[in-house]
């Protein structure tokens, strides 16, 4: 027990003492929400990647698919490095970085408003990051709280205060830059924990030839009569394997704590490198975690999964480590859920300084008055997810897979169709952008509370969410079609960033 408390201490101060190091880089908004938009490489791509993988996954996700689809889980992990990072950065990294320096936007609805010379599309969408990040936030504590009371035995209530504390202090004092550099260090811990945790648990079970052989006997009736279905390539059932894939991995694309990464970026060698890291980074995290909750049946002896739910998987399969390893998996699983909730928290209270109170309720706000609204609104949206995740802890109202998939299938499925065509088709509306923000929106509130009345495909908010981000690429081109042509003259000019002649070294281009 003192070994675990002393490695929480180091943990705790560290990240502390970054935030105070990092108050001179905060002092306006753009150093407070972008970092000066000057970050590195190895900083975005570790921000990058910590901000996608949380506690949700290693315990929530991991845990629940790879109950359910056996080691074929492990595509989600890989879909995630492919799709949700490299791709993301391919697609998105460049230009997002060009065009939202060009029309001077810090968050996403700010993006929509000047690009599409919107203040209600702005509104809107600060709206709708408010909303749907808050049960995201919640679920970030939920994924502690049977890791902690495994291997501290303490109230899970005060696990969720003090991670939101001092989460708090190190975000409000250092801004962006305290978050980038603690998710750096954050992220080698995540890279270090996960190798480590699932060569113990392995060898626990004999070694990876022993592990997989003993999975190809586990066998339940209630999901597929195929024998050794769990250590088969594709798992029990393919098709809703394929929903959690597209949902994680190209949910990330509209969602504004990931896309706000590309903001700040430096350079376009950065950009280059990022994609790189950022690939490795989930190869290897989400990789591994879904790798891991893959042999989660070996645990079945132990598992009441009617009586405990998918979060108990994980922290079962954990709970025969050493001490040190337990340290060092709740140090991981702090590291995911803090480096998340310090992005998300900036991404909600940046949208609501800037796109929603500035100009529409506070008058002439200069930048040390948005800093400090910023800071207050940082201090509102922890507490509103602590209080949340308590009652949700107490009253045991939903599991940490549902939270995470309301609320990415709300945000992407609103943003990600509005967002892609913005930066790469002149022809998008405002109009389009609309139909996108309510369709995706009210599907998954209507998920929420009439989800029994849903085709049984789309019950579950994951693929409710899929089918809200795929029905988006066709409602923005169909509703931009059919409305009123944006202003040629307005389009021209934001276009125009990408047309501008940059002198570049040989090495980068012929020349020719």
């Amino acid at each position: 027990m003192l070994l675990k408390v002393l490695m929480l201490l180091i943990f705790f101060g560290v990240m502390v003492a970054i935030g105070l190091y990092c108050r001179k880089n905060a002092t306006d908004v753009n150093g407070f929400v972008l970092g000066g938009r000057s970050v590195g490489p190895w900083l975005t791509a570790f921000a990058y990647g910590t901000s996608y993988f949380s506690a949700v996954i290693f315990v929530g996700y991991a845990g629940q698919f790879g109950w359910k689809y056996g080691i074929a889980s492990t595509w989600i992990g890989i879909g995630n490095a492919l799709i949700g990072s490299l791709l993301a950065w391919v697609v998105l990294g460049r230009r997002t970085r060009i065009m939202t320096q060009h029309l001077s936007s810090a968050t996403m609805p700010e993006f929509f408003g000047n690009r599409f010379n919107s203040k209600a599309l702005k509104i809107t969408a600060s709206v709708i990051v408010f909303i749907f990040l808050i049960p995201y936030t919640a679920s970030l504590y939920n994924g502690l709280s049977r890791l902690f009371g495994m291997a501290f035995n303490i109230d899970y209530t005060y696990c969720i205060v003090i991670m939101a504390i001092l989460t708090g202090i190190y975000v409000i004092a250092g801004g962006y830059m305290a978050t980038a550099i603690n998710d750096f260090l954050q992220g080698m811990i995540m890279l270090i924990g996960i190798v480590v945790v699932i060569m113990a648990v392995l060898n626990s079970n004999g070694g990876f030839l022993a592990a997989l052989d003993g999975l190809a006997r586990v066998s339940d009736e209630a999901t597929s009569s195929t024998p050794g279905i769990f250590a088969s390539f594709f798992g029990p059932d393919p098709i809703n394997l394929l929903g959690v894939i597209i949902l994680t991995s190209l949910g990330t694309w509209g969602l504004p704590q990931m896309a706000q990464k590309f903001y700040a970026i430096k350079s376009e060698h950065d950009i280059k490198k990022g994609a790189v890291i950022s690939t490795f980074f989930a190869i290897v995290v989400s990789g591994g975690c879904y790798f891991l909750g893959g042999f989660g049946r070996l645990y079945s002896d132990s598992i009441n999964i009617e009586a405990d739910g998918f979060d108990s998987v994980i922290p079962t399969m954990l709970s025969n480590l050493s001490p040190f390893l337990i340290g060092l998996v709740v140090i991981l699983v702090l590291s995911a859920s803090m480096s998340t909730l310090s992005s998300l928290v900036i991404a909600s209270s940046s949208t609501m300084t800037i796109d929603f109170l500035k100009d529409n309720f506070i008058k002439n706000m200069n930048e040390k008055k948005q800093v400090l609204v910023i800071r207050l609104l940082i201090v509102v949206f922890i507490a509103i997810s602590v209080v949340l995740a308590v009652i949700q802890y107490k009253s045991s109202v939903t599991f940490i897979a549902q939270l995470m998939g309301i609320s990415w299938g709300a945000l992407a499925g609103s943003f990600l169709a509005p967002f892609l065509y913005g930066l790469y088709w002149k022809g998008t509306t405002k109009a389009g952008c609309f139909a996108s923000f309510l369709f995706g929106s009210l599907l998954m509130i209507a998920n929420i509370f009439f989800r029994d009345s849903f085709p049984t495909l789309i019950q579950s908010p994951i693929n409710a969410g899929a089918l809200a981000m795929l029905a988006g690429f066709v409602i923005v081109p169909i509703v931009s079609i059919c409305t009123k042509a944006p202003e040629q003259k307005l389009v021209k000019d934001i276009f125009s960033c990408y047309d501008k002649t940059t002198t570049v070294k040989q090495t980068t281009s012929l020349g020719e």
